[in-house]
């Protein structure tokens, strides 16, 4: 290898590879909150189009998560890297489109990816312009470098990419997940990326990547639509959903009635005309039954943004975004902020040690009650108390489904500790919270006690939704 090349430094950790035909994207973990560590570094979360770009020293290709080519749909970014790049790289990026304010723009890219005629790709090319914001390398020359860690790579980009205007590399900032977190959500973007700087390049989702979000965002599948009121045209409301963790069942989050421009209302009318068919495709006592629902095969994803979900599993405030032509249905399930804390340990294949099949751990708590300090997992709270000595219930599983008649309830409990107090208990999506309330409390709401936060105990179990445990055993309630 010259002295020169830009691996000559990193050599003995590289070995020559053939260039993989269709390389697969590495994916996030979705959790619940920022976080701050020196170990991680912090990205803008894109609202665009995920894709890698394989270019063989002959032919570019654009591959999206499925390994299509997007070449078709975004020729100015095939150019403008053809015309650029000088050796043989995959690169792992997103190709984003513009707001007004310079701001990535899923409404202006939605204009470009499902097209079919070449005169309106071209027509639209020149309306909304395309980007391509660049963060990680796979391959570059004959080497493979996907074991390298993401610090590595990432010089490594520096060095190899020819960045310009529309080749725009991905910046990032250390550690201040927080900071940049916040800035994010008051400029109105979708959330950040947090990234392992010692993280390998794993082609499937990764505990070693997350994704923390600033308001609910997802897929879903269109299992229906209403009709259009009034002066409206197209549709009234879509009705949407997401299948279940064993993929059988499609389950009804909710109608979806706003975020459409007038011609996006014709676009999908016309699509979901296509899909009509006689029988609900949701699971059976899900979605409502009125005369103006017309029910579709469940073909065609949705990106919805939502306020939150409610205790019985709608969306809230939900809004349209546009479809996900790089999305296939079966791929939209309920996605569940992770909690786990115990650390990850791969394995030279790049996969993880001791990870059960559809859970992600990730090696750093997302939120600590105090800086720097892991909470204690609630098996080993258990481990340390008596609970027959005491009226406080230990923690146990929590039914992930509402029974019929339940409602949550909030639990203050006496606790007979050194000194007599009264605990106020919530546990949710895994994470068991406790604040002391010094004095009793009272049932007029006038009456205000103090409560101090003094405890945060995590669960590997993932809860669907808040559920509050009924103490049976404790008075004071």
């Amino acid at each position: 290898m010259p002295a020169d090349h830009p691996l000559a430094t990193l050599a003995q950790h590289v070995q020559p590879a053939p260039m993989p035909v269709q390389p697969s994207p590495m994916l996030c973990t979705l959790v619940a909150a920022p976080f701050d560590d020196p170990a991680w570094i912090f990205e803008p979360k894109y609202d665009g189009l995920r894709l890698l770009a394989r270019f063989d020293g002959r032919d570019l290709t654009l591959l999206s998560r499925h390994a299509a080519s997007q070449n078709f749909q975004f020729p100015d970014v095939v150019a403008v890297l053809r015309d650029s790049l000088t050796r043989p790289v995959i690169l792992d990026g997103e190709v984003v489109c513009l707001d007004e304010h310079g701001r990535s723009s899923f409404q202006s890219l939605q204009q470009r990816f499902h097209l079919t005629d070449a005169r309106e790709v071209e027509r639209r090319m020149q309306q909304h312009p395309a980007y391509f914001y660049v963060f990680d390398l796979l391959y570059v020359d004959s080497y493979d470098v996907m074991k390298l860690p993401l610090k590595a790579r990432k010089a490594l980009l520096l060095e190899v990419i020819p960045w310009s205007d529309r080749i725009r590399r991905t910046e990032y900032e250390r550690a201040k997940g927080q900071v940049l977190w916040q800035r994010a959500c008051r400029e109105g973007a979708e959330g950040i990326i947090g990234k392992h700087r010692d993280s390998p390049y794993v082609q499937e989702r990764s505990p070693w990547w997350v994704k923390i979000k600033c308001v609910g965002r997802q897929e879903f599948v269109i299992g229906g639509f209403t009709d259009p009121q009034r002066s409206r045209v197209g549709l009234g409301a879509l009705l949407i959903g997401y299948y279940s963790d064993d993929g059988k069942r499609l389950i009804y989050a909710g109608k979806v009635g706003t975020g459409y421009t007038h011609e996006v209302l014709l676009d999908l009318r016309a699509r979901l005309d296509k899909l009509r068919q006689r029988a609900s495709p949701f699971d059976a006592g899900d979605p409502p039954h009125e005369p103006q629902i017309h029910w579709v095969r469940p073909q065609l994803v949705a990106e919805i943004a939502f306020g939150e979900w409610t205790q019985h599993g709608r969306l809230r405030q939900p809004r349209f975004e546009g479809l996900r032509t790089d999305k296939t249905p079966y791929e939209c399930r309920r996605g569940r902020p992770t909690t786990g804390t115990q650390p990850v340990v791969f394995h030279d294949d790049g996969r993880a040690q001791g990870r059960e099949a559809g859970t992600h751990i990730i090696d750093h708590p997302p939120t600590t009650a105090e800086p720097g300090k892991t909470p204690m997992a609630l098996d080993a709270y258990r481990a340390k108390r008596a609970f027959e000595q005491t009226p406080e219930p230990p923690p146990t599983p929590v039914p992930t489904a509402p029974r019929e008649g339940h409602r949550p309830i909030f639990v203050v409990q006496e606790h007979h500790a050194s000194r007599l107090h009264y605990d106020f208990r919530l546990e949710a999506e895994g994470v068991l919270k406790s604040w002391a309330v010094p004095k009793a409390p009272s049932m007029d709401p006038a009456q205000k006690r103090l409560a101090i936060h003094v405890k945060t105990t995590r669960s590997p179990m993932r809860h669907s939704r808040v559920r509050f445990r009924r103490d049976s055993t404790g008075p004071g309630r």
